[in-house]
């Protein structure tokens, strides 16, 4: 069998690879809680988190070869027995593999996540979860098909004090679930409220100068699903989220750390707000450009705001009929602490993804409510490269506008496609 056949023998493979004995520690062989091996496909600036992650690193995979060389040495290849990839399909024929860490830009995110749920792996996938709202639905259907494991890493709704609040996300849940704020509620996320958009950092250039193409680097393989656009240093790597084609700006980068919390806290987590209202001025049909305001609603007359501007100086982080809870976990309600203290926490979640594959149990954050924290950041980028406030309904997963609907799936380019 040559390379080709066995890389399309895959997809006939993968419902029946479900668990590999060695994961389920059957046979003698170790078990999950003592070693999970993995890969890490994609290793520009974020991979370096992922080196230190729990399991036995096997493979790291690039087509900038540059970038393939620093991470090799990072984690000290040669003597780790590390194999170096170019192409991330040789990486998924493994079978001596659990786990692929997704770390590449996010027009390459379904793709992989979905290719390696059918060939039988796990997936720790870096956000947002996908580029669009249609590839989020087909990496569901992918990973519950196959019956795998998926985790998306971002980790604030479990772990680590949220930003400027200076606590962690489940003391504003209990606050907002246990109705001491009162209903409807309004989050407000902003530097005001301790949140930093960066939207300055992620502008893109427009009229950008063709230059040659790195040695070592494939760039037709970068694009990958992408238009076919000619190469400009400021269109790869650190700088790539300023444009359409591979990801959604600030948006894209900080949404779903700090909308992925307001979701929870909203206990929003299987559903959408049904309008997207934007503040922006018209943006160019490649580069990506600043917002000043993004309004989402929900059906229940909850709000997210985005203060991108940072215009209202007096903005609370969350706030009700009964009371607010802002930035230093200041707050309008007495003895709030003491009040928190004598209220259960939330019902108790997998913040351990070893457990999730070792048990098959659902990571706390997952394909499900990542995708709609996610779908929420969708929408807002939906909105600014349209620059036009939308209706969304949440069950039909479609918008008001024909031109909003377009980019539900977008078309990818030469071979690569989400199958049905």
């Amino acid at each position: 069998m040559n390379r080709r056949q066995s890389l399309k023998s895959l997809a006939a493979l993968a419902t029946i690879q479900i668990v590999p004995s060695r994961v389920l520690g059957l046979a003698g062989q170790t078990p999950p809680s003592e070693e999970i091996t993995r890969a890490i496909i994609g290793c520009g600036g974020i991979s370096a988190s992922h080196l230190g992650m729990p399991g036995k690193l096997l493979a790291l995979c690039d087509v900038d070869q540059s970038h393939l060389d620093q991470r090799m040495k990072d984690a000290d290849a040669e003597k780790n027995g590390i194999k170096g990839y170019h192409d991330f399909r040789e990486v998924l024929e493994r079978k001596d593999i659990d786990v692929i860490h997704v770390a590449t830009p996010p027009h390459w995110h379904a793709l992989i996540a979905i290719a390696a749920a059918k060939s039988g792996k796990d997936v720790w996938c870096e956000k947002p979860m996908s580029r669009t709202i249609g590839e989020g639905v087909a990496m569901i259907k992918a990973v519950e098909e196959n019956k795998r494991v998926f985790r998306l890493n971002t980790w604030f709704r479990f772990k680590d004090n949220f930003y400027g609040m200076g606590v962690p996300v489940k003391q504003i849940k209990k606050a907002a679930m246990q109705d001491l704020l009162g209903w409807p509620l309004k989050i407000t996320v902003s530097g005001v409220t301790g949140f930093d958009w960066k939207l300055g950092t992620w502008v893109g250039k427009t009229n950008l100068p063709v230059q040659p193409v790195p040695e070592g680097f494939d760039y037709n393989f970068w694009l990958g699903p992408a238009p076919e656009k000619p190469y400009s240093a400021h269109r790869t790597h650190a700088s790539f989220r300023g444009y359409w084609d591979y990801d959604g700006g600030g948006l894209g980068d900080m949404g779903q750390h700090y909308l992925d919390p307001a979701q929870y806290i909203l206990n929003k987590d299987h559903t959408a707000p049904i309008s997207v209202e934007i503040d922006a001025d018209p943006q160019d049909a490649d580069a990506i450009g600043t917002w000043r305001r993004i309004e989402f609603t929900y059906a229940d007359g909850c709000k997210i705001i985005l203060d991108g501007a940072n215009k209202d100086k007096d903005a609370k982080y969350i706030e009700g009929p009964k009371g607010w809870i802002t930035k230093g976990f200041e707050s309008s309600i007495p003895d709030l602490a003491k009040k928190l203290d004598a209220l259960p926490d939330p019902d108790p979640v997998i913040t351990d993804f070893h457990e999730s594959v070792r048990t098959r149990k659902k990571f706390a954050l997952n394909e499900q409510n990542g995708f709609w924290s996610c779908t929420m950041v969708n929408m807002g980028v939906t909105a600014h490269r349209l620059n036009k406030s939308l209706k969304f309904d949440p069950k039909a997963l479609k918008f008001d506008n024909e031109d909003a609907n377009k980019l539900i799936s977008q078309p990818m380019r030469g071979p690569w496609k989400i199958e049905a």
